[in-house]
């Protein structure tokens, strides 16, 4: 059944990745800014975040299989809307749909390997479900940009739409909700009951340096590989859009392999922090170093690096399932999953507005957006160490 649920997982991170690749087919058919399309690809993430409360209480109330199915023929949906899009406002649309529809499909493999699997093989189950997950960002590596280079980006939309409609029958067939592992007497909690549940999350003095950092590094990578990185390559390098989608693959990989390596790795509550802090900070610098130095080796490399280091956000989600209490275990993911995706519809909207800007003044815009991507992960870093803690 996870399986399954992994499956939609990673067709959400093939629609969450595609803008390194169709950003090209995207400018020269729409005339789009960098701004505009920060904001293209900040709209699934930021329908994708808004909507995590939502299907958290859905997954509560009614589970993570009916959830799943009800929300994803919205991706298929907003798939098909964008590949006969006649316009930027309706390829916009688009991605809202595809965002909602996603919203559920991370969460649901989570909450699912919280609630049937030991505390001790939490981590290291998170990270093998990312890795297998990121099988979808290896499609819109050299495949997408094979396909897009071909025929044209609303075929690969069109593509994209036939995968997903395969994973929802997937999971029609394959997942039945477990029977919860709980007192079955227990009465079933309302819809206001659930969103009061979500408030008593917040009260919770530890919640906020948890979620500003959440803002920021899961933001980081997917800003990177799903926005810049194909104009990156191509505009400061003069790669071709295969050429830049085998870099984007290659990033995609070894970013499968990772979370799995530091949910190994884990090295516990009372030093996981300062791991979180640590690695951070080492990404931090990658970026300015990579917004500085304009050298090949380094934006080449660099960016492989950070899909390798990547994998250490796994941690965060241990982070957060010691942190909190189980009965709130489904609430705590569904809205440490939130913080993570506007933080990168935020980070994505910035790094737009940045790059506009200075272009705007005659400069290099990818060394703005390297720079502020820097920039905002020391914000997050300090808030983490600043805020609160949770309580040993």
């Amino acid at each position: 059944m996870l399986l399954a649920l992994v499956a939609g997982f990673a067709l959400s991170q093939a629609f969450r990745t595609i803008t390194a690749i169709m950003a090209t087919g995207l400018r020269a058919e729409f005339g789009l800014s960098a701004q505009a399309l920060g904001v293209f690809a900040g709209a699934f993430a930021f329908a994708f975040g808004t909507m995590q409360l939502f299907m958290g209480i859905g997954i509560d109330l009614y589970g993570v299989r009916r959830t799943l199915l009800v929300a994803f023929p919205l991706t298929i949906a907003g798939a098909v809307l964008s590949a006969l899009a006649p316009g930027y406002g309706t390829v916009l649309l688009g991605q809202v749909l595809i965002g909602v529809g996603c919203a559920p499909a991370f969460l649901v493999c989570t909450v699912f390997i919280a609630r049937y699997f030991p505390a001790s093989r939490f981590a290291m189950v998170s990270g093998v479900a990312m890795g297998v997950g990121g099988l979808g960002m290896l499609f819109t590596g050299t495949p997408l940009a094979w396909l897009v280079q071909q025929s044209s980006w609303r075929m690969g939309f069109g593509v994209l739409a036939g995968l997903a409609a395969l994973a929802w029958l997937l999971i029609f067939w394959k997942v039945r909700e477990p029977a919860q592992p709980t007192d079955d007497a227990a009465p079933r909690e309302s819809v206001l009951q659930a969103v009061r549940g979500f408030g008593a999350l917040f009260l919770l003095p530890h919640t906020a340096g948890i979620m500003l950092l959440a803002l920021m590094t899961y933001a980081s990578f997917l800003t990177l590989r799903g926005l810049w990185l194909g104009p990156l390559l191509i505009e400061r390098h003069g790669y071709s859009l295969v050429a830049s989608g085998n870099v984007a693959m290659l990033t995609s990989l070894v970013s499968l392999f990772s979370p799995a390596f530091f949910g190994r790795l884990d090295p516990g509550p009372t030093r996981r922090r300062r791991w979180l802090l640590g690695f951070t900070a080492l990404l931090a610098a990658l970026f300015a170093a990579m917004g500085f130095l304009h050298a090949e080796w380094l934006d080449v490399g660099g960016s492989i690096a950070v899909g390798l280091l990547s994998g250490y956000m796994v941690l965060q989600y241990s982070d957060v399932r010691s942190a909190y209490p189980a009965a709130m275990t489904g609430r705590a993911m569904a809205v440490f999953t939130m913080a993570l995706f506007l933080g990168v519809a935020l980070m994505q909207w910035v790094t737009g507005v940045a790059a506009s800007l200075a272009t705007a003044q005659g400069a290099d815009p990818y060394v703005a957006v390297m720079l502020t991507i820097a920039a905002m992960l020391g914000v997050g870093a300090a808030a983490f160490r600043l805020l609160p803690a949770p309580a040993p």
